[in-house]
């Protein structure tokens, strides 16, 4: 029946709608091996959480203190800039963050804590890792050789035995020794100490490994990142760790290391500052006490006590010219002494914030101080010859010379003032000639104990601001959280190795059924033939235990037949009295001897006469399937017919064996030429008599993949049945039947499908049996099929 185009879509979305529905019920078919793998993963998911190592995340944050951050509206520059992305606060959180990462604060992490020897308890079925602290002993390494302890990685076991301990390790097993004696190993001799208050209860597992192995593990693991905000001068520390209490010391450790190591270079430098002011007073002390003996002298030789009240007046309008003086003196004797600590230093430290009223020279002290820092903490992990150190030295050298001139600068402008200051003072002191020359000499040593005392006093002031500074040193960072761990494991996630689990559980049978089908070449349905060739399909012929339909059978393989014998019906049509039906096969096996029978038996059931013909004389199975392979002691069948065609045809055929309501020709004896006994034309004569006294001559012949016979006997055929087994034909065999058929070598030829498995989703699955209280395996859902064999389970159980 052709489709109109109108009904082409809907036809398109049915087909889809039962191919889907189709590859659902192969895969429901086996839902068994679906829920044994669910649950076995899910088991073994389970015991993976049980033992799997937890992973916890441990996180610590701080506040940066910007010792160069601006104040006031200086600050509000600074925050717009910040804004518009060009300030410095970024940069310097950045800066510092390198700084924390480092190797060396690492390094300083590692050896202070004892990072590179770990211990284990070893248990049943995992390892857990504890600190040295919690452990019952520990590792002492007696002659540190750091050559082979920077190359070996080296691990043992321990466990108690008595008053002894058991080691071993990769090249002895179970040495005994003392807890506290001298043991030799690949890193050099070691002893094992036990920890007070602790018993070795199980074995521990030691492991030693490099200092920079240590450094790179850790650097991989521990995060330090800056805060979203640009503007912000937070650091946010994080790590991903096993074990909290080793976690949480790690990151308290590298914060105090890093505070450590900041405070270590502010100290260097006013200790530098200091140790130059105590050496400059030492200098002006003994300026000032020869000053202050040489007023005392004057006084005592001149009888000098008050000046007159015009000298007075008059000095007190010369005042501000000689505070002016001192002052610009004061900063050239300061100058002076600068430069002498910058032409006599060899690569120190400067001194800084001397009083010096030049900021350029102060930056570029800083500068200076900075590098000198820089290349003294490079010493500490390289040589002098090492190309860093040496540009180093030569930017040091640089702004040394930089700094040279730059006090030489200052000190000629300085002189310059003072000239003019002194010109000024000369302007006075011509009109003091008026004045007694005591008083006048007074003047002189006077104004040089007052230029060494303020430099002495303002030397002092400085002394005591340095060592208030130190003392009193700001806060380089506060800490905001310390390292805290939560108790609630980032990894593995429960829920995500549970989804996974059941995931896993039904992809893994999916997978397998999925390569099963793919490789899979056998024709399961009608769909596989149909997509072949065109050829008519007369039926499917469902999966049975029953060789044969029995008596008022309402079971879905005597609905099939009944189907096959409606079909038959419209196949032949009415013009015929009788019609003869030839049932072959490609392949033995596939049930044409099974579908002949009970196809006959069908027949005979709607009171039709039938003649069931065994023709297949080369491997005979009619009376096999019908159950009566003893009358063939008792009977002649074709093949001696065919030998003797003198007989009469009635002398071979077996009326109605019980319990069958048709009449056989068995095949006989198997001939040695069963070709050309089909050749000789006396199976015509069967055929004929067939016609004359029967409605159905129902024809079992041979495979015509494998010989010829029922090629050479097709012209008498009115139908051919050709049977096709699911899950058995090769699908590359299809090109038989459709060479055949388009060939018309077999005459009226349709096709059925035998064996049909319609429980696993092959077939159409019609239901037969409506009426009858049976239901197709097809029909039944899933969740019934699960509920039936939980039923089955809960009744064996009791």
């Amino acid at each position: 029946m052709n489709n109109s185009p109108n009904s082409q879509p809907l036809s398109n979305s049915e087909d889809q709608e039962f191919n889907l529905k189709q590859i659902f019920e192969q895969y429901a078919y086996y839902w068994k091996w679906f829920i044994i793998s669910v649950v076995l993963s899910l088991i073994a998911a389970v015991i993976y959480l049980r033992y799997a190592d937890k992973i916890y995340n441990i996180n610590a944050k701080i506040l940066l203190q910007d010792e160069n951050k601006a104040s006031g509206e200086l600050a509000g520059l600074t925050e717009l800039a910040n804004l518009t992305g060009g300030g410095s606060a970024t940069a310097f959180v950045l800066d510092q963050i390198d700084v924390m990462k480092s190797r060396r604060i690492f390094q300083k992490v590692i050896h202070l804590n004892k990072l590179n020897i770990s211990y284990h308890n070893k248990g049943n079925v995992k390892t857990s890792e504890v600190l040295e602290s919690q452990s019952p002993i520990r590792l002492i390494i007696l002659e540190p050789n750091h050559q082979r302890l920077d190359s070996v990685n080296y691990s043992f076991t321990v466990q108690a035995k008595g008053k002894q301990i058991l080691i071993s390790d990769h090249e002895a097993s179970n040495k005994a020794y003392k807890l506290g004696t001298k043991i030799s190993s690949p890193i050099g001799p070691i002893m094992i100490l036990p920890q007070a208050n602790k018993v070795i209860d199980s074995e521990i597992v030691v492991s030693y490994s490099p200092v920079n192995k240590s450094v790179d593990n850790l650097l991989e693991v521990v995060q330090i990142t800056p805060n979203k905000e640009k503007q912000s001068y937070v650091v946010n520390y994080s790590m991903n760790s096993g074990n909290i209490e080793k976690a949480e010391l790690i990151l308290n450790s590298i914060i105090d290391q890093y505070n450590r190591d900041v405070t270590e270079d502010k100290t260097r430098i006013s200790k530098a500052t200091t140790e130059f002011i105590d050496s400059r007073l030492d200098l002006i002390s003994k300026n000032l006490s020869e000053a202050d003996s040489k007023v005392a002298d004057y006084k005592d030789r001149n009888n000098i006590v008050d000046m007159s009240s015009e000298v007075q007046l008059y000095m007190q309008n010369a005042s501000e010219n000689e505070r002016k003086l001192v002052e610009f003196q004061t900063q050239l004797r300061l100058a002076d002494m600068m430069g002498s600590a910058v032409n006599s230093n060899t690569g120190n430290l400067l001194p800084s914030n001397v009083g010096l009223q030049d900021q350029s020279i102060q930056n570029t002290v800083k500068s200076y101080n900075e590098l000198v820092l820089e290349r003294d903490d490079l010493l500490k992990s390289a040589t002098p010859d090492n190309p860093i150190v040496q540009n180093l030295n030569k930017n040091i050298n640089e702004i040394g010379s930089s700094l040279r001139s730059s006090l030489n600068n200052y000190r000629q402008v300085l002189q310059s003032n003072v000239n003019t200051l002194q010109s000024q003072m000369d302007k006075f002191e011509s009109k003091l000639n008026q004045l007694p020359n005591q008083e006048r000499g007074f003047k002189d040593i006077s104004r040089e104990q007052q230029i060494v005392e303020s430099l002495y006093l303002f030397l002092l002031q400085k002394r005591e601001e340095t060592e208030i500074k130190a003392s009193a040193t700001p806060a380089i960072l506060k800490v905001i959280d310390e390292a805290y761990g939560s108790d609630k494991p980032v990894a593995p996630k429960k829920a995500i190795i549970l989804l996974g689990a059941l995931i896993a559980g039904a992809l893994i049978p999916f997978g397998i059924l999925y390569l099963i089908f793919m490789m899979d070449n056998k024709v399961h349905s009608r769909k596989d033939i149909e997509e072949k060739f065109n050829v008519p399909i007369l039926g499917e012929i469902p999966s049975s235990d029953d060789p044969i339909v029995k008596d008022n059978d309402r079971s879905s393989l005597a609905e099939a037949f009944r189907i096959l014998r409606t079909n038959i019906s419209f196949m032949l049509g009415t013009k015929k009295d009788s019609a003869v039906i030839f049932v072959t096969s490609t392949t033995s096996g596939e049930g044409k001897s099974f579908v002949s029978t009970n196809m006959s038996r069908i027949l005979a059931m709607s009171g039709k006469k039938v003649l069931l013909i065994g023709a297949d004389i080369r491997s005979p199975k009619v009376l096999d399937y019908l159950g009566l392979s003893h009358l063939q002691h008792t009977n002649i069948g074709i093949t001696q017919y065919l030998i003797n065609p003198d007989m009469p045809v009635n002398n071979i055929i077996i009326r109605k064996p019980a319990p069958y309501d048709f009449d056989i020709i068995y095949s006989g004896y198997i001939a040695p030429n069963p070709a050309e006994l089909l050749m000789n034309g006396h199976f015509k004569q069967v055929i004929d008599y067939g016609r004359e006294n029967y409605d159905y001559v129902i024809v079992d012949t041979a495979p015509v993949s494998l010989v010829t016979d029922t090629l050479l006997i097709s012209e008498f055929a009115d139908l051919t049945v050709y049977v096709a087994r699911a899950n058995y034909l090769d699908k590359r065999l299809l090109n038989v039947p459709k060479e055949l058929y388009k060939d018309g070598k077999l005459r009226n030829m349709a096709v059925v499908l035998n064996d049909v498995d319609f429980a696993r989703g092959y077939g159409y699955g019609y239901g037969y049996g409506y009426g009858y209280g049976y239901v197709d395996a097809s029909s039944v859902s899933l969740r019934a099929k699960i509920g039936k064999q939980f039923k089955k389970l809960f009744k064996k159980k009791k």
